[in-house]
């Protein structure tokens, strides 16, 4: 499985604890960047995790910005992307397995690395259940037409 990470500055220690961890069980992980914790514009790397499921070069999508917020927006704005800020891994569960989210979002402000790795593990492990989610799931991609 292939995963695309991208940061902002703020959000840019934990991508790299993220990114270690994701490497070390097994992933291929396409860091997008940023680099360093030199200021950016998060819209800018949001643009470039969610090309990356667009145009299937990465099956998930992992973002991260101070807050998450930012980056949650930047990256709903594009049709087929279902982003979900979580803070936990229950909510990183709910987000696949009722959302069927392909991104995942985080504050690197208010996360250590530990609990961010069992968010992942939660989101990377949970299936889409489908059924009555699908129906729901539709409706939000044709909210994107109007």
């Amino acid at each position: 499985m292939k995963i695309a990470i991208g940061c902002d500055h703020a959000g840019f220690r934990l991508k790299e604890a993220i990114k270690a961890y994701l490497v070390s069980k097994g992933f291929k992980v396409l860091d997008e960047g940023t680099y360093s914790e030199e200021a950016v514009d998060y819209p800018d790397l949001a643009k470039k995790v969610v090309r990356d499921i667009k145009e299937n070069q990465a099956d998930f999508g992992i973002l991260i910005c101070g807050t998450g917020i930012g980056m949650s927006i930047s990256a709903n704005r594009v049709k087929g992307i279902r982003a979900a800020l979580c803070l936990f891994p229950e909510m990183a569960k709910l987000a696949r397995a009722h959302n069927d989210a392909n991104v995942l979002v985080l504050p690197g402000r208010f996360l250590g690395a530990e609990l961010a790795q069992w968010i992942v593990d939660a989101f990377l492990s949970t299936k889409f259940e489908g059924g009555r989610h699908s129906n729901r799931i539709e409706k939000i991609e044709r909210m994107m037409e109007n």
